[in-house]
């Protein structure tokens, strides 16, 4: 690893950049609660973090209608895993680390809900029926078993600007997503118009 003045220990982190305040310390809760359950029930987008047995981290979103996540109590919650490229990162991590981590997003809010906790993969139908959508059941599900949840404050989104649309760039500013998709896997006889095909047929035909 190239040397940047790197820190090495806590100690030499918090003398930089202190302390956590009492209000910090202490919101940090160990089950969903009333605030949490609304909180979940208006987000129709979260974040999850997890790690495969050496540590290898991937990130994946996972999206719906607000309420499409199922809070069965106060400390379970399930997440239905809708189609997408079956690479099954985060999957194949829960498997060998049950450890993941959330960040719940409201549209128009700044301020973000975490959630921690252990994740397993389950296939119990009733359960699954229960997030069916479009007349698509999911065919498996991921529970979260939640250990910790708490309140991130809003100085990230605020300082992107993320939902002031303002301060969008232009759809001709935008990254070409398929030019990307075509230079990367380098496929003979695969161009950007392909991939922007498949895309779309994606998108229309394969979403639940």
């Amino acid at each position: 690893m190239q040397d940047f003045n790197t820190i090495k220990s806590v100690e030499e982190l918090r003398a930089i950049l202190g302390y956590p305040s009492e209000l910090v310390k202490n919101k940090a809760i160990d089950a969903l609660d009333e605030h949490c359950r609304q909180f979940i029930s208006k987000s129709p987008l979260l974040i999850m973090a997890t790690s495969d047995a050496e540590g290898l981290c991937d990130v994946s979103p996972r999206g719906d209608l607000p309420g499409f996540v199922l809070v069965l109590d106060d400390n379970h919650l399930v997440i239905p895993e809708r189609p997408g490229n079956r690479r099954m990162d985060s999957l194949r991590n829960i498997l060998s680390n049950p450890n993941a981590g959330l960040i719940f997003l409201i549209p128009g809010l700044e301020e973000t809900l975490r959630v921690n906790g252990h994740a397993y993969i389950v296939r119990d139908e009733e359960l699954l029926v229960r997030m069916e959508s479009h007349g698509r059941t999911p065919l498996v599900g991921i529970v979260i078993e939640v250990e910790e949840c708490y309140m991130h404050c809003a100085k990230s989104l605020k300082r992107s600007s993320l939902w002031n649309p303002d301060s969008w760039i232009t759809k001709a500013e935008l990254p070409n997503v398929a030019q990307m998709i075509s230079d990367h896997a380098k496929l003979p006889g695969m161009n950007a118009e392909k991939v922007k095909a498949s895309l779309q047929d994606s998108y229309t035909n394969r979403m639940y």
